[in-house]
């Protein structure tokens, strides 16, 4: 799909805000920015959240990864990413020392919407709401003034806000955590079960659980025996493996790259009580 062009005015202002951009919350909020507005620096990305129960866009490796870590953290209950400052002249009465100015189209006079890169919500331990700010940024981007002019308004917003901000770069973010969390991540994405119904499917879960629990040896020598046992397709135990560690059926370290050639089934944990612990910090 060719990307729009890279345009803004008052116009298009008031069409966004009518569409509902950076407006709603969980499976009705509608991000700010897509991937069909502006070319991207790496690779722009859609991916569906299981937090959110909706589409995400993304436009770098290091956006996604973040995600990642935040759509497997048990606390975090909502992800709004390109979250439109909309009220920022409002929230921050005084702008004097800022320059707003850069932040406006060459041609039209129109101030663009910033954005932070996530609004995060998530719940404590007693069931209260937390709220988090976080900006994404490679390392390297820290160098440029542009970028630290705008980090120092999404700064002050926050803080009058009231709610914590903070910056992340590709160096803080646990990327063999995020490589993990991606390889689960394809597999829960898909409703087609490699041909087997939903409820077979989930007999199926049961079965390889109780499998793992009861064989030794090598990860992939079970589920090869499993798929061979039930006549299965090759590939479906390897789907039903990744479907348990998402449903965190099995606790897996995360932090270690999951290689199911060396896996064992005494380096699993099956928690009695599904789910598990695994929360990720929020950097920054």
């Amino acid at each position: 799909m060719a990307k729009r062009k890279n345009n803004w005015d008052a116009k298009k202002l008031d069409r966004w805000i009518k569409e509902g951009r950076g407006q709603g919350e969980g499976e009705n909020y509608k991000s700010w920015l897509t991937i069909q507005d502006f070319p991207s620096m790496g690779r722009a990305t859609r991916v569906f959240g299981w937090t959110t129960n909706r589409i995400h866009h993304f436009f770098s490796d290091c956006q996604l990864k973040y995600f990642y870590l935040l759509d497997w953290d048990e606390r975090v209950i909502d992800i709004r990413e390109h979250y439109a400052l909309l009220d920022l002249e409002t929230v921050l009465i005084d702008t004097s020392d800022l320059r707003l100015d850069k932040f406006i189209d060459k041609k039209s006079k129109e101030p663009y919407i910033l954005t932070t890169t996530f609004l995060i919500t998530l719940v404590d331990n007693n069931g209260e709401k937390n709220f988090a700010a976080r900006s994404i940024k490679y390392a390297s981007e820290l160098n440029k003034k542009s970028t630290i002019e705008k980090l120092e308004i999404e700064r002050r917003y926050w803080k009058v806000r009231g709610i914590e901000w903070g910056i992340v770069t590709n160096k803080d973010i646990n990327s063999v955590r995020a490589k993990n969390i991606e390889w689960v991540h394809s597999a829960m994405n898909s409703n087609t079960y490699n041909g087997i119904s939903q409820e077979e499917f989930m007999g199926y879960l049961d079965g390889l659980l109780y499998r793992i629990h009861d064989s030794k040896g090598s990860v992939k020598n079970i589920i090869s025996g499993f798929e061979k046992d039930y006549s299965l397709d090759v590939g479906a135990g390897l789907l039903l493996f990744k479907h348990l560690i998402a449903d965190k059926r099995i606790i897996l370290n995360m932090d270690k790259s999951i290689n199911i050639n060396q896996i064992d089934s005494k380096s699993i944990y099956i928690p009695k009580v599904s789910g598990g612990g695994n929360d990720v910090r929020l950097y920054g």
